[in-house]
């Protein structure tokens, strides 16, 4: 146990308020929700990484950065007629 997997177990108590705005709320709100859990997620994973002192982990939080931002672009223009 080193600092790196201590500060992701603090950070994985961050996921609370997006798991509560995405699950309550308007499109909008539920939208900012799925963005900011999918940020704290990355973050998280990284520090994972960086914990087990592996650098072949921090392929899936580039590709999980990469595809939430398209993930949020395709939930917007699918919402896009409701709003």
């Amino acid at each position: 146990m080193n600092a790196w997997f201590w500060s992701a177990v603090v950070l994985l108590f961050g996921l609370v308020p997006c798991a509560v705005v995405a699950l309550r709320g308007n499109s909008i709100n539920r939208l900012l929700g799925l963005e900011m859990g999918a940020m704290i997620i990355t973050l998280e994973m990284v520090l994972l990484s960086e914990a087990f002192n592996n650098s072949n982990f921090l392929d899936l939080p580039l590709c999980l950065a990469l595809l939430s931002f398209g993930g949020g672009l395709v939930f917007v223009r699918f919402v896009e007629r409701w709003l």
